[in-house]
């Protein structure tokens, strides 16, 4: 809505009304995309740190114990116990706070309408499996199957979406790679013909959404551990974002000029802000959970943009703490059922997956693996960002 306020000085001049013109210049600032970025950025903070505290107690108040989320509690863990009657569902402030943002200041486009829709779709299917846990008393919630097969629909429909249409089938039918300048992959651009490109470029956006949205909701075990490193993240594509839009900066650092990319910057400032505003109530001790509700939201959120700006192995890089996360589940599981094929009886490699939850066995307090993580995520963004210049 911003943005368009910076039109009406050009508006006005058109019309002949220099003088008017010349008093709302200062309007032509929203034209900037750092400006709304920094809009976006505090504006989104402010709507958690004022609605985070109504929220908590509305939750509070109207969800008696035997609708609070028993899932939490880690059993014999030192701290599981004081995590039993937190409230969940606190992604609904952290998703609201960027919808709010990015309607306020962000130009919008086609990437920027199917970003936000598609984090809506992953959010309300993450409420919808956070309510199923709080009322039936149990973790499970929705059924696994379930939820993949809703978001590989959703991703599926994404990476077809962007290869049918003429504008963005580029992001599909060319497949890049970090420290590499051009495509490893090319694929006929002018028309939707099927090939070897266009079916690699399909099950690479698909994965990279999937798995970023699953990745994320494997890490929120501990109070600020997803919230954390999902601010790492965002800060490095905010970077990306900016540069993908930018034709003479992505030129000279030989990264793909996406059309419109720039507002992305814009949704990953609000997805800044509206983290920092988020783990103001969600560090330790947390007052509330993202849930289901924020993490598959957050995460798909950043394996669409990702995708828009042709990056989605630069995710891989920077969201390295959230492939550390989802990779310690898949060996533990598969080496278990392996092991009990083998031997009758299952071992594990893990003394508890996800890997946070493994060094809070041995003994490390619940901040301790929280701060080492966010060390290892910042390693992480810089080595992505690095990518940048190593080509």
């Amino acid at each position: 809505m911003f943005y368009y306020l910076s039109q009406f000085p050009a508006w006005l001049a058109e019309k002949g009304h220099n003088q008017w013109a010349d008093l709302f210049s200062p309007m032509n600032v929203f034209q900037y995309s750092t400006f709304r970025s920094a809009g976006a950025a505090v504006t989104a903070l402010f709507f958690c740190w004022w609605l985070g505290p109504r929220v908590i107690q509305w939750w509070r108040r109207i969800a008696r114990q035997e609708y609070e989320d028993q899932a939490r509690s880690q059993g014999d863990m030192d701290d599981g116990e004081s995590k039993r009657n937190i409230p969940t569902m606190g992604g609904l402030l952290i998703v609201g706070s960027i919808d709010i943002s990015a309607l306020l200041w962000a130009q919008w486009n086609p990437l920027v309408t199917l970003t936000l829709l598609s984090m809506l779709v992953f959010c309300l299917l993450g409420f919808y499996d956070d309510y199923c846990k709080i009322t039936e008393q149990n973790s499970r919630g929705l059924s696994e199957k379930v939820k993949l097969v809703v978001q590989f629909l959703l991703a599926g429909f994404i990476a077809v979406y962007l290869w049918r249409l003429e504008e963005t089938r580029v992001l599909i039918t060319e497949v890049m790679v970090p420290f590499l300048k051009n495509p490893v992959l090319v694929g006929p651009s002018e028309t939707a013909v099927w090939s070897l490109a266009a079916v690699v470029g399909i099950i690479v956006t698909v994965l990279a959404i999937v798995g970023s949205s699953n990745a994320v909701n494997l890490a929120d075990g501990l109070d600020g551990l997803a919230i954390g490193s999902t601010l790492i993240v965002s800060l490095v594509f905010y970077v990306f974002t900016f540069i993908a839009g930018n034709v003479e900066i992505a030129n000279e650092l030989y990264v793909p000029y996406v059309r419109g990319a720039v507002e992305l910057s814009v949704i990953c400032a609000a997805m800044i802000g509206a983290g920092l505003g988020f783990l103001w109530f969600n560090c330790y001790p947390a007052r509330v959970f993202m849930g289901d509700t924020g993490s598959l939201a957050l995460g798909g959120g950043l394996g669409i943009m990702a995708v828009l700006i042709h990056q989605p192995f630069v995710l891989v890089i920077a969201g390295g703490i959230f492939v550390i996360e989802a990779l310690s589940v898949i060996v533990q599981r598969y080496w278990f059922k392996w092991t009990r094929m083998q031997t009758g009886e299952g071992s594990r490699v893990f003394l508890m997956a996800p890997l946070h939850h493994h060094f809070q066995k041995k003994g490390w307090h619940e901040n301790q693996v929280v701060m080492r993580f966010y060390i290892l995520g910042i390693l992480f963004a810089v080595l992505a960002l690095a990518t940048l210049k190593l080509r």
